[in-house]
Formats: structure tokens, sequence, C-alpha cells
């Protein structure tokens, strides 16, 4: 039972120097890819959709899912997936540098913390996704139901997932679970977040089309 409570309550584990400096690589040079590509002059006037901003919002309490459970069982989901498909890779790299910075200000994270989790929860499947997504592009048939599931589910589940194993596959296992357990709690997350990804796609796709920037009527609806 002791050692139960202790693995429930530890705190997430600190990056040593070599997982800092790989962390910082990756989220300075996709911050310097977005920025050279400057994603901003698509706003226009009226600025980026509420919807995806409302999403945003929501990813310092994802990134911190952990800490706010207070239990190290407990996966923090990335949502980077998601908000590619809303507003595209670049605007989404720029959103989740203010992401980890809400989560050093806000807390829980410290500065170091938040730097790991931009790259493992932002950086790498917000890339993996749109890798993923020209792959369905080039591929698969120009259909709308391969878009929800293609990239809406599978694409967030597959981008997830190998996000979240190599960042353990880079750190280590921690906090006294092992690494089987921990491959299988980021596997069952991705799944949960695969879902929740997919069933918002299926309804903006209906509903509110304009609301991803990666999808197109002209595109995906089969021509008569």
């Amino acid at each position: 039972m002791w050692r139960l409570r202790k693995v429930i309550c530890a705190p997430p584990a600190r990056p040593d120097n070599a997982a800092m400096g790989l962390d910082a690589a990756l989220a300075g040079l996709a911050t310097l890819a977005a920025l050279t590509l400057r994603p901003w002059r698509v706003l226009g006037a009226r600025g980026p959709a509420w919807a995806w901003i409302g999403w945003w919002a929501l990813l310092p309490l994802l990134w911190s899912a952990d800490l706010h459970a207070h239990s190290a069982v407990v996966q923090p989901l990335s949502g980077a997936s998601l908000l590619v498909l809303m507003c595209g890779w670049p605007l989404a790299v720029l959103a989740l540098l203010g992401t980890a910075l809400a989560t050093v200000v806000l807390g829980p994270l410290d500065a170091l913390q938040a730097l790991h989790r931009l790259a493992w929860l932002g950086v790498v499947p917000a890339t993996f996704a749109l890798a993923l997504g020209a792959v369905v592009r080039r591929w698969l048939p120009h259909h709308l139901f391969v878009y929800i599931f293609a990239r809406g589910f599978f694409g967030t589940l597959l981008a997830t997932a190998a996000a979240g194993w190599l960042a353990l596959a880079h750190t280590g296992a921690s906090a006294g679970l092992s690494t089987d357990d921990l491959l299988i709690g980021r596997g069952l997350a991705a799944w949960g977040e695969a879902i929740v990804s997919g069933m918002l796609v299926s309804i903006f796709v209906a509903y509110r089309p304009q609301w991803l920037a990666t999808y197109s009527d002209a595109l995906y609806l089969p021509r008569s």
C-alpha cells in the first residue's frame, strides 16, 4: 500500500541535461520553421477562429493532467494533432509555445518540465500529424470519410502514441512505474484522445468545415 501511494503521488521526473538539449533543439527548430512560414498572414482582419482558440486554451490543463490529478499513473494528453487539423502546423507550433508558457505562469510545471512537454506533447505529435496528413492526402482517396477517420481518428492515434512512446524511450520510466505500464498508459491515452478528435472532426466537417484549416469541400466531397 505504501509503495502504491508513493507511485501515485510521485512528481514527474525532471529531464536531465541531455534530454533537455534534445527538447530545446526540437522546440527551437520547429519554432524557427513556423516563423519562417509567417502563418499569421492567413488569419485575415478578423483574427483566428474562436473554435481553435478555445481548444488551445484547454491544452495547459491537458498537458498537466497528471499533476492536477496528483497521480503519476494519469498520463497527460497532447491535443496537438487536433490543433494542427484546425489551424495548420505553423500556427499550431506557435500556439503550442503559448501553451508551454501558460503551464509555467499558471502552474504547476517549471520551465524545464514545460520545455519537455512542449517537445513531446506539442511539437513531435504535431509534426507526426502533419506527416501523416501528407501521406493520407497523397496516397488515399479524397473522400469525406477518409479525412474523418484517417486524419481525425487514426492520424491522431498514431501521432500521439508514437510521440508518447518515443518520449518514453528518450527519458525512460519514472516515478516508480515500469516501462510496460507507461507504454500501456500512453497507448490508452492516445486512444482516448483519438476518439475525442475523431468525434469533433466529424462534427466540424458536417456543420463548421471552416473551422478546419486542413479540410476543403472541393477536395474531399465526391463530385456528382
